[in-house]
């Protein structure tokens, strides 16, 4: 069952800046090695979605200065966080599915392979994970574990490597986690800071979407390129995309198409 975590209160200023505040709280209740968790690129045409996981515990003081959520920092800003990030943290990992497991099991599915290969990544075990949002996509129904996922998805470049989904760790979810848990935060400047410079190697080998800019996402030089060439190999070809050869694969947890990048 999803653990109840308190929600701060807003500062006089109405400052955003996120804090332990959440963290704290959740370790009185005995919850000693707490993972903050985000993801990036749901909303992609192309490319992986990517979920970053922070560990910290008693010991972790206050988060670097100038943590915030990935998307109001510079792109800038947020490659000078990371190894301040890495520092600070008592452990950290990234993982990612493909699109093609996009394709093949939907977007939650394809978010829950991230998050367990991230949590396999770690060196420890959270007792407890924070997920930004009111939806717990971490937990596999009644904590079945998707046998056999990972073995396909070895394949794929994008991959993060072997392993088992099995149980994860008990899940709290918080709607704006990304504003107000520092973990949270930080999960998601490391989320997206390697999923977009994968984009832009991957770009160099598919130059005409220009991923180099967009990071996949449905840009107007990205959907120009689309509907000039169709989609290409690391395309999410389930999203009614446009173009030539483009094979629309139903589902029914397509998301919508969208500009900002997560």
């Amino acid at each position: 069952m999803p653990v109840a975590a308190r929600t701060p209160a807003r500062s006089p200023s109405g400052s955003r800046s996120p804090s332990l505040r959440v963290e704290r709280g959740l370790q009185r209740q005995g919850y000693r090695l707490l993972a903050g968790m985000d993801e990036v690129g749901r909303g992609a045409l192309a490319g992986p979605v990517t979920v970053g996981v922070v560990v910290i515990d008693e010991v972790c003081r206050s988060a670097p200065q100038g943590v915030r959520d990935s998307k109001l920092l510079s792109p800038q800003a947020r490659e000078r966080m990371v190894p301040r990030i890495r520092r600070w943290a008592h452990a950290h990992a990234v993982g990612h599915a493909s699109p093609l497991e996009v394709d093949q099991f939907g977007i939650i599915t394809a978010l829950r392979l991230a998050g367990v290969r991230a949590l396999a990544a770690l060196p420890v075990v959270p007792d407890l994970v924070i997920l930004d949002g009111n939806h717990d996509w971490l937990t596999a129904p009644e904590q079945v574990g998707l046998l056999g996922l990972l073995d396909d998805a070895d394949a794929s470049p994008l991959a993060a490597g072997p392993g088992s989904l099995g149980r994860t760790p008990p899940v709290t979810t918080m709607i704006k986690a990304d504003l107000r848990c520092s973990s949270v935060a930080a999960a998601s400047v490391l989320a997206k800071v390697e999923r977009d410079g994968l984009m832009v190697a991957l770009g160099g080998e598919h130059p005409a979407y220009r991923w180099e800019i967009n990071k996949g996402y449905a840009a107007p030089e990205h959907l120009a390129a689309l509907e000039l060439h169709g989609p290409c190999d690391l395309h999410r070809r389930s999203w009614r995309l446009r173009g030539p050869g483009s094979e629309v694969v139903e589902r029914d947890d397509r998301p919508t198409a969208r500009r900002d990048e997560d």
